[in-house]
């Protein structure tokens, strides 16, 4: 087994998701305010309020203030390192599981994209709350204070079951994302060139992460724009809920508002996750390298 090919424990591959998830978010959050914006704005064409990433972000800088593009952010740093660490935690472990329970030695194709899925599913139960706060202030018409005030009217208001509203739509995003990141790091790795240095790797992880990060994007944004939907509603006793289940709720936005309306947000969406998926995976690796030779020096 190479050197970079060394198991570590638990705790380390959990810190390495962790610095990895908070330095990925520190960069790219305000397209993620300008992707939610996008997806939860009704209509389109000369009767939307935002026409694009630009005109999104020259309106919020104008009209709301430069502070508004990390409103929000306090919940998915306090998110990203449970988040990141989960999924990178997850993949690695879930690939020892699998590869024991099929008794295969080396990682494949099918079994990238297998692990990938599980470790979106296991990732999903640890991030509906953070995204469901996330998305409340995001929100354009947002009166809340911060995070806490968020958490308080959604317990009084809605119940405590109500901070995993969207669940199931959080599982269907995270579960395409993943299977589709790891899926292409794995393939994409194969065709690249073998690195001699650091230099090397970590541009052939830059762009495994960056093509990873945009194929996974093109696969889940429709579950994105749903999740949004669906979190963006708030639970009330007595009321029907326009967007409550994934699938019935995929087939509102296509029926009424056209297919281009499930990829909502697409644009600032790919150009967080698909940079942002190559800073994740840059991050994670040095930061495994350097936990590795602290381990076993």
């Amino acid at each position: 087994m190479s050197a970079d090919q060394r198991p570590l424990p638990f705790i380390y591959q959990f810190a390495a998701g962790a610095i990895a998830g908070v330095s990925e978010i520190l960069v790219m959050y305000p397209l993620d305010v300008v992707k939610t914006r996008i997806q939860l704005q009704v209509g389109s064409g000369p009767t939307a309020e935002y026409s694009g990433i630009l005109d999104c972000l020259k309106k919020i800088i104008k009209n709301e203030g430069p502070a508004r593009l990390y409103r929000g952010i306090s919940a998915p740093i306090l998110m990203e390192a449970p988040k990141r660490a989960t999924k990178f935690a997850a993949n690695d472990e879930w690939g020892k599981i699998y590869k024991k329970a099929f008794g295969i030695t080396e990682m494949t194709q099918p079994l990238a994209i297998l692990t990938g899925a599980t470790a979106g599913a296991t990732e999903s139960f640890v991030v509906v709350p953070f995204e469901l706060v996330k998305i409340r202030l995001q929100d354009k018409t947002s009166k809340y204070k911060g995070m806490g005030d968020v958490v308080k009217a959604i317990v009084k208001q809605e119940g405590v079951l109500a901070l995993y509203n969207g669940l199931e739509a959080t599982l269907w995003r995270h579960i395409s994302w993943n299977a589709g990141y790891f899926g292409v790091i794995f393939q994409i790795r194969t065709l690249l060139p073998k690195a001699t240095n650091n230099t090397e790797k970590t541009i052939n992880d830059l762009i495994s992460g960056a093509i990873g990060g945009t194929v996974g994007t093109m696969i889940n944004t429709p579950f994105d724009v749903v999740k949004s939907r669906i979190q963006n509603t708030p639970v009330v006793e007595g009321a029907v809920r326009k967007y409550n289940w994934t699938i019935p709720s995929l087939g509102i936005i296509l029926k009424e508002e056209g297919f281009s309306a499930l990829y909502k947000g697409f644009l600032p969406k790919v150009l967080r996750l698909g940079p942002g998926g190559g800073i994740l995976l840059v991050v994670f690796t040095n930061c495994m390298d350097f936990f590795r030779g602290y381990y076993y020096k």
